[in-house]
């Protein structure tokens, strides 16, 4: 019997329904409508519970999972910290009145400490960390704005101090016995990643690494400790706070950090949050001191000499981003990478062009008289407009292949309900590159370059190989058979002048799509496309029964509500109208005088007057 009581007891708090058992301690129930949903993501029913053998249960709260969740749905997935501390703050206020915990009223202001003697609810711990966040979103925001404003970072340091001392009280109250191991090991995590932060703030390196490494270690314990979807926030935390490690570790005089620094921001397509703008300062200035030693560079049997720092550090990092395109991960870091990568190319070539203005009056005599090529600086314009034409092109083949995997998945997406690709999106993905190839041939210092110009041909071919290939197919999704043919003809074509040209230039096609694939898949689709307008021509159901008597086709929709017999209503037909007859000769015709018929008026004047009177008449 009080094995079945204490049972009920605890489903009874275990179900959310607090009643049974406030009643069985000598306490009323209370409502706590307001406070559910903030109950609910602090991991507990507001109130401690008891067990079945009258003794209360430890408090929990899941102080990483509360913090990630609420900063997700409050701002910061889209980087808005003013958002996310506008939350904190209304969430404060609810916790207050919940809690009954003011701190005065709207005449007085009386402050007031959560002790070890009042915390019997799990929410006073969430009352102090809601604090921790608030001040940590300000600090987060300041940071944001005193790239414009330098003045703000000073208070950008006092919120930080003021974030790790909520941090500190927090970790406090949780050494009590009310408190279990879980919630103690995260308070204390906690606690050093908002230390490691003041510190990497103040370039304090070595306590910053001491504080980030604890917080490291505790995470890692605490995800070998749970299931592998409760150890996923653990681990995400442990990848964020990595690369401030090593940065710390390079200040501190570990200089093989820096690798494992550029090949972290390289793997993720740069870096985010505290660590950004340092880590890139601390690479620019890296490969400055690399480019010291960096005079000329190589290209197409030239050699020419390198003055400009800004193309030195572009051309010396130039390996380890194509290097990391290559091992990109997915689609999304690879079109980061790009972006990147040609944002850096544009600035060199800016740099250079800055160059070229003072020896804009003297571009005639840039050509050398007796070899007839252009001046070494225009000679590394063409090359960086070379390097930024050839990404360009790359990106977006890379584009261009993940369209074609999304069109083979076309059925699956639709029903999915999503936004199926067309061919029509391809096309302009090659236009584009047809447009770079051009520019490519028009580069100042290559037109000459019988080879180089060779290439790109065979390179302009395979692409307009693949464009027309794609407009062809945009014409097989509109039935236009005979239009269709005729492209995939003009493909075979091309891919033909590719295969008896390609015998020099074999390791430079390598990197493009293989033409003997197109050529395997274009013969497959002329075939099931000759197919097809034949069986359109014999099942051409669009049209009535009544113009399609002479054809024999087995039409499912003639036994179906929607039968189409005739045209309903008629068409409109042309008819002859009224004709409309107009009198051409009539402005022509002499009419003969009337003169001798036409009576002659009377006299007027004094006499006729007279005689009028008397009744004489002429």
């Amino acid at each position: 019997m009080l094995r079945a009581l204490s049972s009920l007891v605890v489903s009874t708090w275990k179900d959310g329904a607090s009643t049974a058992s406030l009643v069985l301690s000598g306490r009323k129930p209370e409502t706590a409508n307001v406070n559910k949903i903030e109950d609910m993501a602090s991991g507990s029913n507001g109130t401690e519970s008891w067990n079945g053998l009258g003794w209360k249960e430890p408090l929990r709260s899941c102080i990483l999972q509360i913090v990630k969740e609420s900063q997700q749905q409050h701002g910061l997935r889209h980087g808005d910290f003013q958002r996310y501390r506008g939350y904190c703050s209304r969430r404060l206020r609810r916790l207050r009145k919940t809690l009954n915990f003011k701190m005065g009223n709207r005449h007085k202001f009386t402050g007031k400490k959560v002790t070890e003697e009042i915390l019997s609810d799990n929410r006073y711990l969430l009352l102090i960390l809601m604090d921790a966040e608030r001040a940590w979103s300000y600090a987060m925001q300041l940071k944001q704005e005193a790239n414009t404003e330098p003045r703000k970072r000073f208070h950008l340091l006092s919120r930080l101090r003021k974030a790790v001392k909520h941090a500190e009280e927090l970790e406090r109250l949780c050494e009590s016995n009310r408190v279990d191991a879980k919630t103690k090991l995260e308070a204390q995590a906690y606690m050093a990643y908002l230390t490691g932060m003041l510190r990497f703030e103040h370039q304090e390196w070595k306590a910053a690494m001491e504080a980030f490494n604890k917080c490291k270690t505790i995470y890692e314990k605490l995800a070998n400790a749970f299931t592998e979807e409760q150890a996923v926030l653990y681990n995400q935390r442990v990848e964020e706070i990595s690369p401030n490690i090593r940065y710390c570790a390079y200040n501190i005089g570990d200089q093989s950090a820096m690798n494992e620094l550029m090949q972290m921001r390289l793997r993720s397509g740069g870096t985010e949050g505290l660590l950004a703008e340092k880590l890139e300062a601390l690479i620019t200035q890296t490969r400055a001191k690399q480019a010291a030693t960096m005079s000329e560079v190589e290209w197409r049997g030239r050699t020419v000499p390198v003055k400009i720092d800004k193309v030195r550090i572009f051309l010396l990092g130039l390996a380890d981003n194509e290097a990391a395109i290559v091992q990109a991960e997915n689609e999304e870091t690879r079109e980061r990478l790009f972006e990147s990568l040609l944002s850096e190319c544009r600035d060199a070539i800016q740099a250079v062009r800055e160059d070229l203005k003072p020896d804009q009056k003297q571009r005639e005599h840039s050509l050398e008289s007796d070899s007839g090529k252009v001046s070494n600086i225009q000679y590394l314009h063409s090359y960086l407009t070379y390097i930024k034409l050839s990404t360009a092109i790359k990106r977006n083949e890379s584009m261009a292949k993940s369209l074609q995997k999304a069109l083979l998945q076309q059925q699956r997406s639709e029903e999915d309900g999503k936004r199926t690709p067309r061919p029509q999106d391809l096309i302009r993905l090659y236009d584009i590159i047809l447009q770079n190839l051009v520019e490519l041939t028009q580069l100042p210092g290559l037109e000459e370059d019988k080879n180089f110009q060779k290439e790109i041909g065979l390179k302009t071919l395979v692409y307009k190989a693949y464009r027309c290939f794609f407009i062809a197919q945009s014409y097989v999704l509109v039935k236009k058979w005979s239009e269709a043919l005729v492209l995939y003809e003009r493909v075979l074509k091309y891919a033909g002048e590719v295969q008896s040209g390609a015998g020099a230039f074999t390791n430079s096609l390598k990197e493009l799509p293989d033409v003997q694939d197109l050529i395997t898949q274009v013969n497959a689709e002329k075939y099931s496309l000759q197919a097809a307008a034949i069986l359109g021509e014999l099942y051409n159901y669009t049209r009535p029964l009544s113009e399609r008597f002479e054809t024999f086709c087995l039409d499912p929709s003639l036994v179906s509500k929607q039968v189409s017999l005739v045209h309903f209503p008629p068409g409109f037909q042309p008819i002859p109208c009224k004709p409309l007859f107009f009198d051409l000769a009539l402005n022509h015709v002499a009419f003969p005088p009337l003169e001798d018929k036409v009576e002659q008026k009377a006299k007027s004047g004094l006499t006729g007057y007279i005689k009028g009177i008397f009744g004489f008449k002429s």
